[in-house]
């Protein structure tokens, strides 16, 4: 495949410059999960790879300056050409390289809501984002309302809607024959999630909900693909359910007694958690999400 042109202006747009990744630093690294699938890590979600005789589908894209090491990182795998992505949803450091990939003829598929996201301008104030509508050739050119199931590489890989929860556009993609599935950020290993409670979007109990219908899925031997952080299990997963499960918990009571953010913030719902899972997030950051969970959201 040709090198592709990388654009970095919209997809990094409502971050400051000194905020901006160095990209120029950034290593991809290329992770065996089974059988024809692997893991690239680098700056930004997850991205998921199934190689084979039909060619190349990726699972989200992490950020557009980033697109060039992508495929460096590919031809390193395989030489079949990339044929299809999917999005898990509509953030950026998942969906930052669709029109680099969108201009080189990728088919791009996602959720209906993903679309309507890309469509149009969003503004997350607690991420401190400003995202303006995206252009043509990232959008997705084709979108479903529940499933799709690509029968590819051997395997057959389906897409498919949660509850509204991490956005309002989740989705989940599961290889049926390599038992592996890709969670897109429903699910981050390690380390409190982004939970996007603006405009009636994310939701914490949607979290529980849609990792509730995860978990009997799994087995011992499930590879699970996080939005972010290291590979997992089952047992990762259930870890992070009961994480969330206890801040919920415990937040939704504060709040249904009446209490501030400032007041819930100051009495240290995750103070237990800390230590293991708030070594990439400020813990008081996702307590707020959490917060707004429950009430209505105000911006500052």
């Amino acid at each position: 495949m040709k090198r592709l042109l990388v654009i970095v202006g919209v997809f990094i747009s409502g971050y400051a410059a000194a905020q901006a990744p160095n990209f120029d630093a950034v290593q991809i690294k290329s992770i065996k999960v089974a059988q024809n699938i692997y893991v690239l890590e680098g700056q930004g979600g997850n991205i998921g790879v199934s190689v084979g005789e039909d060619g190349v589908l990726l699972i989200d894209d992490q950020f557009a300056p980033l697109t060039a090491k992508h495929q460096e990182a590919i031809k390193a795998i395989t030489d079949k050409p990339v044929r299809f992505l999917i999005n898990t949803h509509y953030h950026r450091d998942h969906v930052g390289g669709n029109e680099n990939w969108g201009k080189a003829g990728v088919m791009i598929v996602a959720h209906d809501n993903v679309y309507k996201r890309m469509t149009t301008t969003q503004v997350v104030h607690l991420l401190n984002a400003n995202i303006p509508p995206y252009p043509k050739a990232a959008l997705p050119v084709m979108t479903y309302n529940d499933r799709v199931t690509y029968h590819i590489n051997g395997d057959e890989l389906t897409a498919y809607k949660v509850p509204r929860s991490h956005t309002d556009g989740d989705s989940m993609v599961r290889f049926r024959n390599a038992n592996v599935v890709h969670t897109g950020d429903v699910f981050a290993s390690g380390r409190y999630p982004v939970i996007d409670v603006e405009n009636n979007n994310g939701s914490v109990m949607g979290v529980l909900k849609a990792i509730d219908e995860l978990i009997p899925t799994l087995d011992d031997f499930t590879k699970v693909i996080p939005g972010h952080g290291p590979v997992s299990t089952k047992k990762d997963v259930i870890a992070y359910r009961k994480m969330i499960h206890t801040v919920a918990t415990r937040v939704e009571k504060l709040a249904k007694q009446g209490k501030t953010l400032e007041q819930v913030v100051a009495a240290k719902p995750l103070r237990e958690y800390d230590e293991e899972w708030g070594k990439f997030r400020k813990t008081d950051s996702f307590v707020e999400m959490v917060y707004y969970g429950f009430v209505p959201y105000k911006p500052k």
